[in-house]
């Protein structure tokens, strides 16, 4: 049976597609619309369908000729000051296209789905690290579009029988540390990638959104993974889901944070090269602090490699190097 990796040509969805095929898996489909991602991020042998997971005629198709068993679904819009600002387009894209790929997953028998969801449903909460029995209580259009996701998943589970991982992950840094795919949109707003791209001359300078907030130097503190890290959480999800495990709702992090300040000097540190930052007002929908509690996932068999910030920004920065030389080709 086949793994359907849905926005699996982007940032989080690619290094999931080389975890599964590092892992033994041989049968992956990426479904994608390559508005965010991009096809040579994915080995040749790796199935790609270019459209959209609300076309259930396509997506009927994909599942049928490929015997898909089990769905992880990426694809989705990210940007929180994005989704304050056109609201109804994250609703579409977020719980709209996903009611459609789960009512299409349902009809064509899918045992199993994984869901890349966000920290952003804990909204700003009063217990740090977060546990996942706290109430989400999301305080920006984002972290409600993935919510609603996430109860509409739940809910058809129960109804119909299958079973489902959703994965609340913090914030996403780093890249493959065999240099196979990494974070590649030219305007993405991840700060270790929008960092190293200031250390390499590539943005004029870097603007740090808030410096009064309740934490140690009034910065925003966020607890940063590394992205092959979270694609191995997703792997051992789906091992979990296969072997007859019950559906579950888990953090992904480390379990401590760093502001936004300290990343600054550690890319600083890491690259070698000194930058211009900027003290800019708060934008809209940013939590102070978000720490995750991740002893769940860690029971399930998770087991972090990459847990160090300098090793995380070291792979993001020479990822954009080469991402800096393969454009210029």
């Amino acid at each position: 049976m086949a793994v359907l990796v849905t926005g699996g040509a982007g940032y989080i969805g690619s290094h999931m597609v080389l975890a599964l095929l590092d892992a033994g898996h041989d049968e992956v489909v990426v479904l994608d619309d390559l508005s965010t991602g991009f096809d040579w991020s994915l080995p040749p042998e790796v199935k790609l369908v270019v459209g959209d997971i609300a076309d259930q005629s396509l997506v009927t198709e994909v599942i049928l000729q490929h015997r898909i068993d089990a769905i992880a679904h990426f694809a989705a819009r990210i940007v929180v000051p994005d989704s304050v600002a056109d609201p109804l387009h994250y609703y579409l894209a977020n719980t709209v296209k996903t009611r459609a790929l789960i009512e299409t997953a349902v009809r064509c028998g899918v045992k199993h789905v994984i869901f890349s969801s966000t920290a952003a449903v804990y909204g700003e909460p009063e217990t740090v690290p977060v546990p996942e029995s706290l109430i989400p209580a999301p305080i920006n259009p984002y972290g409600r579009s993935k919510l609603m996701s996430e109860w509409m998943i739940a809910d058809a589970a129960k109804a119909h029988g299958f079973s489902y991982v959703i994965l609340r992950y913090f914030n996403v840094a780093g890249a493959d540390p065999r240099g196979r795919t990494g974070q590649s949109t030219p305007n993405a707003t991840h700060l270790i990638k929008v960092a190293t791209q200031a250390a390499l001359g590539q943005r004029p300078h870097l603007d740090v959104y808030g410096t009064d907030y309740p934490t140690r130097d009034g910065s925003c503190l966020r607890d940063y993974i590394q992205v092959s890290d979270l694609a191995e959480a997703h792997r051992v999800a789906l091992d979990h889901l296969r072997s007859g495990g019950e559906s579950l709702t888990l953090n992904c992090g480390y379990g401590q944070g760093y502001s936004v300040l300290e990343v600054i000097e550690v890319v600083k540190r890491v690259s070698g090269r000194d930058f211009e930052v900027r003290l800019s007002p708060r934008r809209p929908g940013d939590p102070a602090q978000i720490v995750a509690e991740a002893e769940r996932i860690r029971a399930l068999g998770w087991t972090p490699r990459y847990d160090d910030l300098d090793e995380i920004v070291g792979q993001a920065f020479a990822w954009e190097e080469a991402l800096t030389r393969r454009n210029r080709t």
